[in-house]
């Protein structure tokens, strides 16, 4: 199965740009930590709402791979159309639900920071259409092994992120912008549970299309957050004396 992953796969410059960020965005997060959310600066340029910067640059990712996938022969074929299902709900919750459920703050998020998203998520849109096309031009099946453990995992990240989620939008009251301190589920174990459901999902989505675009996406995944998750960790720690001593930063008992 291995082997075949890595004879079927194309490597071609867009996928190998989506690689090169990896390292790049690892060590750039790991010396500066993103400025949005509890992090935000100034000096970082103009600044969109965040319900507005959320829709905006998360949009293309939903759009550019439907687009591409359906404009293709691919789309009659099951092992495309519904990966790309999975990829949709995903896509529509992040863009249109996740900010809708924001609770007012009067936070902003930094222009360059939505531009920086919106170039990402065509460069991974792109490349995971590929792959789907791909997959169905080979005439591969969906009953295989890779597929259905795959799947399984990518729904279990997809609900570990929406529940973590809720547990932070349901700390604050209407009208308040307070920090508490997050409890109930993985939070018990991690800082950052939601993050932690994202790389759990985009690794399923490498198993299940078993292809190098979805490797890439998985990998791009944890460079990007798990940094995010180190920074929370901190922030918490001197935030809260009373922070949980024995919580995680990432991975329950591990990290």
């Amino acid at each position: 199965m291995v082997s075949e992953f890595w004879q079927d796969a194309h490597v071609d410059v867009p996928l190998s740009i989506q690689f090169l960020l990896c390292p790049v965005v690892l060590l750039s997060l790991l010396w500066v930590t993103a400025p949005y959310g509890r992090h935000h600066q100034p000096g970082w340029g103009p600044n969109l709402s965040s319900r507005l910067a959320w829709f905006v640059m998360e949009l293309p990712a939903l759009v550019v791979i439907t687009w591409l996938v359906l404009d293709s022969p691919a789309r009659a074929a099951a092992v495309a159309w519904l990966p790309l299902a999975f990829w949709v709900v995903h896509y529509a919750y992040r863009t249109v639900l996740f900010p809708a459920l924001m609770r007012p703050s009067g936070k902003t998020f930094p222009a360059l920071l939505v531009l920086f998203a919106i170039a990402f998520n065509i460069l991974n849109g792109y490349n995971n259409a590929n792959a789907l096309i791909g997959n169905a031009a080979a005439g591969k099946s969906l009953l295989t092994p890779h597929f259905l453990l795959g799947a399984l995992v990518f729904w279990t990240g997809f609900a570990i992120h929406c529940h973590a989620d809720h547990v932070i939008r349901s700390l604050r009251r209407p009208g308040e912008c307070a920090y508490r301190i997050p409890g109930g589920g993985l939070f018990r174990q991690v800082s950052s549970p939601h993050y932690l459901g994202e790389i759990i999902q985009w690794t399923g989505w490498a198993i299940l299309t078993w292809s190098l675009a979805g490797l890439a996406f998985a990998l791009f995944t944890f460079c990007n957050l798990a940094p995010r998750a180190i920074s929370n960790h901190r922030w918490y720690r001197q935030r809260f004396a009373d922070y949980p001593a024995q919580r995680k930063i990432l991975i329950p008992g591990i990290f």
